[in-house]
């Protein structure tokens, strides 16, 4: 005869084992293939004007639900193909902790993902131009050194120098290959312009600074304290060469302490930083840094809409590609093809 209790007990055994398998399904990570880290939105993620994330936003999150990270700034989204991203913060601080609570959430498989450090960015009028887009080949930080006024130096010398210690957080090469084949899928990539911009580059006498917008290589400086004038630009040049890098090209302020985070915990071989360039590091030579600095109405750079669509659609090229040939970029970088 079928004792009661011992069915009773047997079918609760059952039913608590089904649960736990259900929530254990449901647990799940998402399996990253590329994850897109922004510094800033302006409004909202679609609909009013785009800030770092929403051209990336409309394109692959649209119906994607947030994911809360505890400790990151702003929620996670993922699409079914594995593309995610997020909007990071802006600054060192702000962006490297959000970036340290997502690689750290169990929700999330990043082990085998490509980044994609995104934003808008200044550069020198020497090397780059408005709405242009820049893939990082290093990034340095700014900081982590000792500075002096020049007036307490000898006159024409740096009034910076490094400080000891500080060798293996400042400067990170990032993945030639990887460079490499961003360039290979993304070099010839049609960028928008404006006529904002377009007059506003001619204010400028270097040849580099009146170029179109294009697709270019170089180092990202990274620093907290957004400068200004051809003496700091000069500074961030000195360190890049300092410190054995390529010529400085983009300054912006969260790449360098991203890319640390990352490579601390999963190694940095898929990183990349990618940075569209909406103001120039310096005035032109008819007026001074501070009137560079708070400019007239009407005197801004321009091209900030087209910029931001730019990067977003240069760094989609990229995304798209390992995403749809994951099976060749899962173990790591391939191998570029013979030219």
């Amino acid at each position: 005869m079928w004792n009661t209790s011992r069915w009773r007990s047997a079918a609760l055994s059952a039913l608590f084992l089904l649960g736990l398998g259900t929530s254990a399904e449901a647990a799940e990570p998402v399996k990253v293939k590329v994850f897109v880290g922004a510094m800033f939105e302006i409004g909202k993620n679609t609909g009013d004007r785009a800030g770092e994330f929403q051209n990336w936003y409309e394109r692959y999150w649209q119906s994607a639900e947030p994911i809360a990270v505890k400790g990151a700034l702003n929620p996670v989204y993922c699409n079914a193909d594995g593309v995610c991203g997020a909007v990071l913060g802006m600054g060192k601080v702000s962006s490297s902790a959000s970036m340290q609570a997502i690689l750290l959430n169990p929700q999330l498989d990043l082990s085998q993902a490509y980044f994609i450090i995104s934003g808008v960015a200044g550069t020198p009028p020497s090397r780059g131009t408005i709405a242009e887009v820049n893939w990082a080949t290093w990034l340095v930080d700014y900081d982590l050194g000792h500075r002096w006024a020049p007036e307490e130096g000898k006159p024409g010398e740096p009034t910076f120098m490094p400080r000891k210690g500080y060798e293996s957080v400042r400067l990170f090469q990032l993945n030639p290959a990887l460079v490499s084949w961003a360039m290979k899928l993304t070099g010839d990539t049609p960028l928008k312009d404006s006529d904002s911009a377009r007059a506003y580059r001619q204010r400028y006498p270097q040849d580099a600074a009146r170029r179109a917008p294009f697709v270019g290589t170089g180092t990202h400086m990274t620093g907290d304290t957004f400068f200004h004038g051809p003496g700091m630009s000069e500074q961030a040049q000195y360190i890049a060469k300092l410190y054995g890098a390529d010529d400085y090209v983009i300054t912006e302020m969260e790449a360098a302490a991203i890319t640390l985070v990352i490579k601390r915990t999963l190694g940095s071989d898929r990183v990349m930083s990618l940075r569209g360039a909406v103001n120039f590091d310096q005035g032109n030579p008819k007026e001074t840094t501070l009137e560079h600095l708070d400019p007239k109405p009407g005197e801004t750079a321009g091209g900030f809409a087209e910029t931001v669509e730019n990067v977003a659609v240069v760094g989609a090229r990229m995304t798209d590609h390992i995403v749809s040939h994951w099976d060749q970029w899962q173990a790591g970088v391939p191998a570029l093809p013979a030219q």
